[in-house]
């Protein structure tokens, strides 16, 4: 029994001895991580920069089944934020500043726990992109008992940041590479009224400019009583690669055409339908240069003449704010074709092969008419009586999808 009691006091004073070395320490820490991504700097910056993808590489988050991950409407950029839940405890995270596709700031708090977090991003050659992930903060009393008793805060927090940069270079090898590019053939796109923004953008960031600009429409459409009609799409206005540039309109179909108030920054129109050949990627947007390659390849083999006063349309029938990996993203790709009415006899456009700069200029009018080609008709003299002139023929007029001004 007295061997007993000894081991107890041992056991309790070696307790006490503990918990007044951990009240004692100031409870401080620093701790970072890097790691060379296997993926472009913007993708893995999107990547990061979305609450909802940290419910895929949270090491902790994956290891814990009893964590429940909350996410409200912002999930990405300044202000988005995330909340959880768990046996272990819970916690929140808040971003508090960004600079597109360089570096993130956030607040982290768990459990009387908080941290300041800072990402940043850097490119590497390959296109690989290097990740920094810091931690500077203070802990609570037991976060500091459970990080002495494991070998100190660096080791204890810096290998959840080594398993959740290692599951980001995964998640975001498989989500980029895995797509398929598909050409249909011709379709028709047929007239729709829309609701619209229209501005220039970086081609890089049209993707995260939609997922701005949409729920601004959704939500328009519901305050006017506007049904939506089918899914959002943008116009290409044109499409300058070399530049990286492209003039857009953000749209929404709805069930009527309207007229916005004066001095609004959202506008309506209507969409004229056109012949197009329709592509459909399955996958992420890095493929698009790809699938319009693919399609202008088909337009110039199947000797069919593209129209080349603006540049394409895509339908975001998977977008973004729909699902979350980019391996399941599907946009239809339609670029716009002249109908085939009558055999050519003058030199027909075609699109130059590869992908050049890409440019091809809209218009700022409703409807335009096409160039017709020219028809030469041989002329047979007829001394006797004069005949009438046989009417000439004419190739119909298509239109283009309209754009009244920009925001």
């Amino acid at each position: 029994m007295k061997i007993l009691k000894y081991l107890f006091l041992l056991a309790l004073l070696s307790l006490v001895a503990l918990t007044v070395f951990v009240a004692t320490q100031k409870g401080i820490f620093s701790v970072e991580r890097s790691k060379v991504i296997n993926s472009p700097k913007a993708t893995v910056y999107n990547y990061v920069n979305d609450f909802r993808n940290y419910e895929d590489f949270e090491s902790w988050a994956l290891e814990d089944q009893s964590i429940k991950m909350t996410f409200p409407n912002k999930t990405s950029g300044n202000g988005a934020s995330f909340y959880w839940i768990g046996d272990n405890g819970t916690g929140n995270a808040i971003t508090l500043k960004t600079k597109d596709g360089e570096s993130i700031v956030q607040k982290m708090k768990y459990d009387g726990t908080e941290a300041d977090v800072a990402w940043t991003f850097k490119d590497t050659l390959a296109g690989k992109t290097k990740v920094t992930w810091k931690a500077k903060g203070t802990m609570s009393f037991l976060f500091k008992i459970y990080t002495a008793l494991n070998g100190g805060s660096d080791k204890v927090i810096g290998t959840i940041y080594e398993k959740s940069l290692a599951n980001i270079d995964k998640n975001l090898d498989y989500e980029t590479k895995t797509y398929a590019i598909k050409v249909n053939g011709i379709a028709k796109k047929t007239e729709t009224a829309y609701i619209k923004q229209t501005f220039t953008s970086e081609i890089q960031k049209i993707s995260k400019n939609a997922r701005i600009v949409i729920p601004k429409l959704i939500h328009f459409s519901e305050t006017n009583g506007l049904a939506i009609t089918g899914k959002p799409f943008i116009i290409y206005h044109t499409y300058d690669t070399t530049k990286g540039l492209a003039k857009i309109s953000i749209c929404l179909p709805i069930n009527k055409e309207i007229s916005t108030s004066s001095g609004s920054d959202i506008l309506a129109g209507k969409l004229n339908g056109f012949d197009a050949v329709k592509t459909t990627l399955n996958g992420d947007y890095s493929h698009t240069n790809e699938a319009i390659t693919k399609t202008k390849a088909y337009i110039n083999n199947e000797k069919i003449v593209p129209d080349l006063s603006w540049s394409h349309l895509e339908v975001l029938e998977l977008s973004k704010l729909d699902v979350k990996g980019s391996s399941k993203l599907v946009t239809d790709i339609y670029l716009p074709i002249i109908p085939k009415i009558v055999p050519q006899t003058a030199s027909t456009p075609s699109y130059e092969t590869g992908m050049g700069t890409g440019t091809a200029t809209g218009t700022d009018t409703e409807t335009t008419s096409e160039p017709k080609p020219a028809v030469s008709k041989p002329v047979t003299p007829k001394p006797a009586t004069p005949k009438p002139a046989a009417p000439k023929t004419t190739t119909p007029t298509t239109t283009t999808p309209e754009e009244e001004s920009e925001f």
